[in-house]
């Protein structure tokens, strides 16, 4: 019916609107990591690891508040399910790369194989170095593998040889967008039964 836990469900509207207001949070909370990436140069080791983990402990707190008002309502599940994914990967750290976090929160599955191809264009050119290629494109083949996008057999075994210890956790950790589970290593057992 159509009380969940005590309430009544998000209405379409409402529900619209909740999603504005969390993607626009989102949306400066990303900016404010990417801003401390930019300045890095400009700072020096203790400013910029506090400002970082500043940004990551709000970061942090919205993915609480989320999940509290996610609890039990499946609108908001399917809705907000890809954004709590993306601040969970930007917590762990897993994903590092503000704009394809973003991409991933908004379920931009085009435009993720757009900046998949765009950073291979850059590689050729140069104007990339091929770690900075290897740890974006994988962040961007993990975001598109958890939103339901088949990679392909090239695309799998890239993103299986590159990927980091944390993008390994944070694949068996959450399992779907619509699971529940945190981040934990003990999900690490999942993972070998997923394949």
């Amino acid at each position: 019916g159509l009380w969940t836990r005590g309430r009544m469900s998000y209405g379409k509207q409402e529900t619209e609107k909740l999603r504005s207001n969390v993607e626009e949070q989102l949306s400066r909370l990303l900016q404010q990591l990417q801003d401390c990436e930019e300045m890095k140069e400009d700072l020096d080791e203790d400013e910029y690891e506090t400002t970082k983990s500043e940004s990551i402990e709000q970061l942090r707190e919205f993915e609480a508040s989320l999940q509290k008002m996610m609890a039990g309502d499946m609108t908001l599940v399917s809705e907000l399910g890809s954004m709590r994914l993306a601040i969970q990967g930007a917590v762990s750290q897993a994903f590092k790369t503000p704009e394809v976090i973003k991409l991933f929160a908004n379920k931009q599955v085009p435009q993720l194989r757009l900046k998949l191809t765009q950073i291979a264009e850059d590689l050729k050119l140069k104007r990339l170095d091929k770690d900075l290629y290897t740890s974006q494109a994988v962040e961007i083949l993990a975001a598109l593998s958890k939103l339901g996008d088949q990679l392909s057999g090239e695309e799998a075994s890239f993103l299986e040889q590159n990927k980091t210890q944390s993008i390994a956790e944070f694949e068996a950790a959450s399992s779907d967008i619509g699971g529940d589970n945190i981040l934990s290593t003990a999900a690490g057992q999942v993972k070998a039964a997923q394949h």
